[in-house]
């Protein structure tokens, strides 16, 4: 099998989130590390690049000479992961796309509605990939969870609950650090804090494993340090198109929750419950029995899980194990094949109208609001 070239913007040295897209990216072989501009300081970014394997003439000073410079080679990269500030996302992301190449996008994958209706229809027109990593979404037995719920085995789902709640910025004293301070900040985070950082990660989730879209929200959101413009805790109430009803709370001032991702489907019979610090686990309780631990790497397990796990029962695979998940999926559907749980620019755009939706609510003292993008509305 013959790697694919694969390209990174972002995520240089002291980046939170690019070693675990180096981790995920080369894991299972199906991809080579060619080329990046990593770094808003050029010469760091072409220095870095280089110690992590790339040619010199690849590794580049910002993303538009990466652009120019992989546009003409023969062996351009296959793939471009974009792990830029988030006010980049679209710029970069609709450009690569334009130019004929396949993009995996951080979320949020825009700031605005209209904007991830553009990389919707560049997508669409170009026929290229435009991912969005939704990485939870790969854990093997979230991937059981979807697999169960499509086969019927909880029957029609009637509930789903999912946070996303933490504490770690729960300390007033510590609410003007700048790692801190931008995620409230409206001229860098956008319209919404918590909720867009990390609501929409669980929102995600509950739209993945039900099999259902949201159509309404109400929300209430509060800034509970008063030195924040934007929200640090969020409540959601949502419906979905089948009829599921929804809660969603998620929180960055929670002191003594350390990641605090949980998701739980209830169906008319049985329910099932997954965290994500107990990731390899998922509890499963039939109507009227007892309540089961499914773990991974178990005999029985659907394909879409088990395929995705690489390590014995009882070992542990974490969040750079589930971000190589996403590169798994996406170096399948670059070769042709069909991978149906891959985040698209789709999934993004939902998450953006959400976000939107939940901001317009919170201000309306909590109102019912059409969560649907526009170009989806019927």
């Amino acid at each position: 099998m013959q790697k694919l070239n694969w390209g990174m913007i972002g995520g240089g040295e002291g980046s939170q989130i690019g070693p675990a897209h180096r981790l995920g990216a080369l894991a299972d072989g199906h991809f080579s590390l060619a080329a990046g501009a990593l770094d808003v300081d050029a010469e760091k970014g072409r220095a870095y690049g280089q110690t992590l394997g790339m040619a010199p003439d690849r590794a580049y000073g910002n993303w538009q000479d990466m652009l120019e410079g992989e546009r003409a080679r023969d062996d351009r990269i296959d793939l471009v992961t974009v792990a830029t500030p988030n006010s980049t996302h679209f710029e970069i992301t609709k450009a690569f796309l334009a130019a004929g190449f396949n993009v995996l996008c951080e979320k949020p994958m825009t700031m605005t509605v209209e904007e991830a209706e553009e990389i919707v229809r560049v997508a669409q027109s170009t026929g290229k990939i435009c991912a969005v990593n939704y990485c939870y979404s790969a854990y093997p037995m979230v991937r059981e969870m979807r697999h169960m719920v499509a086969s019927g085995e909880i029957g029609k789902v009637r509930l789903v609950v999912a946070n996303f709640s933490h504490g770690h910025h729960g300390d007033a004293t510590d609410a003007d650090n700048p790692r801190v301070r931008w995620r409230y900040d409206p001229a860098m985070a956008g319209v919404s804090g918590q909720f867009a950082d990390c609501g929409i990660h669980a929102l995600h989730m509950a739209s993945f494993v039900a099999g259902d879209e949201v159509e309404t929200l109400s929300a209430d959101f509060a800034s509970t340090i008063p030195s924040r413009t934007l929200e640090d805790d969020a409540m959601i109430n949502f419906r979905m198109s089948g009829g599921t009803v929804g809660r969603l709370w998620t929180s960055s001032v929670a002191i003594g929750r350390q990641h605090g991702f949980d998701i739980q489907v209830f169906g008319e019979t049985g329910g099932l419950r997954w965290a994500s610090e107990q990731p390899n686990q998922v509890l499963y309780t039939p109507v009227g029995g007892r309540t089961q631990i499914m773990e991974k790497g178990e005999a029985g397990l659907s394909g879409a899980a088990s395929s995705l796990s690489r390590v014995a029962i009882a070992h542990p695979e974490g969040f750079p194990l589930a971000v190589a998940n996403i590169y798994v999926d996406l170096a399948a559907a670059i070769r042709g094949e069909t991978r149906d749980a891959l985040p698209t620019a789709p999934d993004g755009l939902r998450s953006i109208a959400a976000i939107y939706a939940a901001v317009a609510s919170a201000k309306d003292n909590g109102a019912w609001t059409d969560a649907r993008p526009p170009m989806y509305r019927t």
